[in-house]
């Protein structure tokens, strides 16, 4: 959004993420709950950035989302009958606490404008082209 020139659409955004509109619209709720993105109505509206990319990380726009599961390993079932089960549980549970902080400490530090940059860094070293940003086929 931040290299267009006016507004974007759910069905723009949706292309480019590939997936459905409505869950575009879905994100996009969130985002602009939390300040990022303002919606404008009617012929030429859309979705358009309410704020400076250098003031927005990738640790806000994972909370704005609802702060879904970081990480997709951890303990399957909380109160185990098994106490081997139990046993790994206790022996594991720090770690993932403590990888899923590591982890929110980093996309805290990571802006959106330093994304842009190496965006524009890799396109212009050769390492994608429009068509990988379209997301044509």
């Amino acid at each position: 959004m931040a290299e267009m020139d006016g507004p974007t659409t759910s069905d723009a955004l949706a292309a480019a993420m590939q997936t459905n509109p409505v869950v575009a619209r879905r994100l996009m709720a969130g985002l602009r709950y939390a300040g990022f993105v303002t919606s404008a109505k009617g012929h030429g509206g859309g979705w358009m950035l309410s704020c400076p990319l250098t003031q927005v990380t990738l640790g806000d726009i994972y909370e704005a989302l609802g702060a879904p599961t970081l990480l997709a390993v951890g303990n399957r079932n909380e109160s185990p009958g098994c106490a081997v089960e139990q046993a790994v549980n206790a022996a594991l549970s720090d770690a993932y606490s403590q990888a899923e902080a590591a982890l929110m400490a980093r996309l805290h530090t990571v802006t959106l404008a330093s994304l842009a940059e190496d965006f524009h860094r890799r396109m212009a070293d050769g390492h994608c082209s429009i068509k990988d940003i379209s997301h044509a086929g």
